[in-house]
C-alpha cells in the first residue's frame, strides 16, 4: 500500500493535499456468550492448565509417529485456548479502567472479555445492535479517493484516533496535508489543536452546533479557556467555504467503507488485532488497485496502475 501510494506521490498524480478519515465496526470472529467477568475467566483459565497438563502427559505417553503428530496439535490447541483465557484477564483490566473513568461514580455492569478473541469489545454496530467487533480506521486521499493509511483498533468509538492516524500519514508520506476531513465523532479537542499545530486545517462538524443555534447561542465564538488552535478551528467552521469544503468528507471517507464491506469485509475470519489488520489491508490492496485501474492521467493517457507498474 505505502509503496505504490509513493510512486503516485512521486509522479504528481496523488499529493495528499486533502486526506478524509472515516471509521467502521466490523464483526469480530467471537460470540457474544464468549464474554466473562474476572471470576469466570479465573476459572476457565484454571480449567485450561489443568487440561494442557493432561494434554502433555499424553504426549509423553505417545510412542507412534502418527499419534504425536496428533498429540502436538492437541498440546498447540491447549495451548492456544490457554494463552487467549490469560490475554482476555489482562486485556479486563483495560477494559476496567475505561470503565473507572467512564463511569465516574454511575453504576454500570460489570466490565466482560472475550475468551476467544481477547482483544474484540462489543460495540454498536450499524443497524443498532450490539455485537462484538473491531474498529477500522482509513483515511482516504481526497481527490484520487485511494486508502492511504489504515489501523484496526479495540476502541469503541472513534474520540481520540485522528490523531494517531494523521500522524502515521504524515510521517509515512512525508507530507503535510492542508485539510484534514472528519466527522463529529472525531472531535476531541487534544487531536483538533494537535493537527491545527502542524500548520492543517480540520474540518469537522462543531459539538452541539445545532443545538447552540437553535438556542440563539454562537457555537463558532471563542471559548472560555480553549487553545488558540481550537478557536481558529471554530471561527472557520462558521464560514460557507468550510461547510462546503466538509461536503466532500462523505464521497471521500465513506466510499472506501462502503465498497470493502460490499466486497466482504463484514465479519472478520481471523482473531486479533494484528492479524485483523492484516486481513483488512487485503480488501485496502484491492480496493487500490482496482481504484488505480479506473483513474486515467490525462498527460499520459494511462491508467495509475499503469503507472505504478512502470509501463
Amino acid at each position: 500500500m505505502t509503496g505504490s501510494i509513493a510512486v503516485l506521490i512521486h509522479q504528481g498524480l496523488i499529493d495528499l493535499k486533502t486526506v478524509a478519515q472515516d471509521g467502521m465496526r466490523v464483526r469480530a470472529s467471537a460470540g457474544s456468550s464468549s464474554f466473562r467477568q474476572d471470576a469466570s475467566l479465573k476459572t476457565a483459565l484454571e480449567e485450561a492448565e489443568a487440561h494442557m497438563e493432561h494434554v502433555r502427559q499424553q504426549q509423553a505417553e505417545e510412542t507412534d509417529g502418527g499419534d504425536q503428530r496428533r498429540a502436538a496439535a492437541r498440546e498447540r490447541a491447549a495451548r492456544e485456548k490457554q494463552e487467549r483465557i490469560a490475554a482476555a484477564r489482562e486485556q479486563l483490566q483495560d477494559i476496567q479502567r475505561r470503565y473507572d473513568h467512564r463511569s465516574s461514580g454511575t453504576p454500570c455492569s460489570k466490565p466482560r472479555a472475550s475468551k476467544t478473541d481477547p482483544e474484540a469489545r462489543r460495540m454498536k454496530m450499524a443497524d443498532g445492535g450490539t455485537r462484538p467487533a473491531l474498529n477500522v480506521q482509513f483515511a482516504s486521499d481526497g481527490d484520487a479517493q485511494m486508502i492511504v493509511s489504515v489501523d484496526v483498533t479495540s476502541q469503541g468509538s472513534d474520540s481520540g484516533l485522528m490523531r494517531p492516524m494523521y500522524d502515521d500519514v504524515c510521517a509515512r508520506y512525508e507530507v503535510t496535508p492542508e485539510a484534514y476531513l472528519v466527522d463529529g465523532g472525531f472531535g476531541k479537542k487534544d487531536d483538533i489543536t494537535h493537527v491545527e499545530q502542524r500548520q492543517t486545517a480540520v474540518y469537522s462538524p462543531l459539538y452541539s452546533e445545532k443545538k447552540l443555534l437553535a438556542a440563539g447561542k454562537d457555537p463558532y465564538a471563542a471559548k472560555p479557556k480553549e487553545s488558540p488552535e481550537m478557536t481558529t478551528y471554530r471561527a472557520r467552521m462558521g464560514t460557507a467555504e468550510a461547510k462546503l469544503k466538509y461536503q466532500r468528507r462523505a464521497a471521500v471517507a465513506e466510499f472506501p467503507n462502503a465498497d470493502c464491506r460490499n466486497r466482504g469485509l463484514q465479519q472478520f475470519r481471523v482473531r486479533g488485532l494484528v492479524k485483523a489488520k492484516a486481513q483488512t489491508l487485503w480488501h485496502v490492496l484491492a480496493f487500490n488497485l482496482l481504484r488505480m485501474r479506473a483513474l486515467i492521467c490525462p498527460l499520459r493517457q494511462q491508467t495509475y496502475l499503469e503507472i505504478v507498474m512502470g509501463k
